[in-house]
C-alpha cells in the first residue's frame, strides 16, 4: 500500500489538520506530514518551528512522520516513491483550488494521485489564518489548536 503525504503550510497546525492526519493514518500504513513552503504566504512560525510543533502533536501516531521541503510537491513526492497525496476539503472553494492543484501535480508526476477527505463537521470553519486572527485579537483559541502547542501559538502571537 502507498505512503500518504499530507502537505500544507500548517502555520499553525489546527485541530482540523490533525483530524485529517489522524484519519489518513487509519487508512495508510505510513503518513508523511509535509510542511511545504508556500511563496504566497508569510509564515508566523518558521518551517523548523512548524515541523517541531507538528512532531509534538503527532508523537503518539506510530505511523506518522514529519518532514519539510522547499521543492515542488510533485517532484518531492516522486523522490519519496510510491505515494498518494491526502488533502482535506472544507468547502466548495477548497475543492476548486485543490482539484486544480491535483491536476497540475498529476501532470508533473503522472503516478501521483490525490485523495480528498472531507473535513469533520466540527472543523468546517477552521483555518490557520482564522486561528492567527482570533488569537492576535485576544480571542480564545483553545478549541482550535492541539493542546500540546496552545502555549506556543499564544506566545508567538503575543509577540507579534
Amino acid at each position: 500500500m502507498k505512503t500518504a503525504i499530507c502537505p500544507g503550510s500548517f502555520d499553525p497546525i489546527t485541530l482540523g489538520h490533525l483530524d485529517i492526519i489522524r484519519r489518513a493514518a487509519e487508512i495508510f500504513p505510513h503518513v508523511i506530514v509535509a510542511v511545504m513552503v508556500n511563496s504566497k504566504k508569510t509564515g508566523l512560525f518558521s518551517v523548523e518551528e512548524r515541523v517541531e510543533l507538528i512532531r509534538r502533536v503527532v508523537q503518539d501516531f506510530p505511523n506518522v512522520t514529519v518532514e519539510s521541503s522547499t521543492a515542488l510537491l510533485a517532484q518531492w513526492a516522486e523522490e519519496k516513491g510510491d505515494c498518494v497525496l491526502v488533502k482535506g476539503l472544507r468547502a466548495i472553494s477548497d475543492f476548486e483550488s485543490e482539484f486544480q492543484m491535483a491536476l497540475i501535480n498529476r501532470k508533473l508526476n503522472p503516478k501521483l494521485e490525490t485523495v480528498f477527505l472531507p473535513t469533520s463537521d466540527e472543523y468546517l470553519y477552521l483555518s490557520s489564518s482564522i486561528v492567527r486572527e482570533v488569537c492576535s485579537l485576544g480571542g480564545d483559541i483553545t478549541d482550535f489548536v492541539p493542546k500540546e502547542i496552545l502555549p506556543d501559538v499564544k506566545q508567538k502571537l503575543a509577540r507579534g
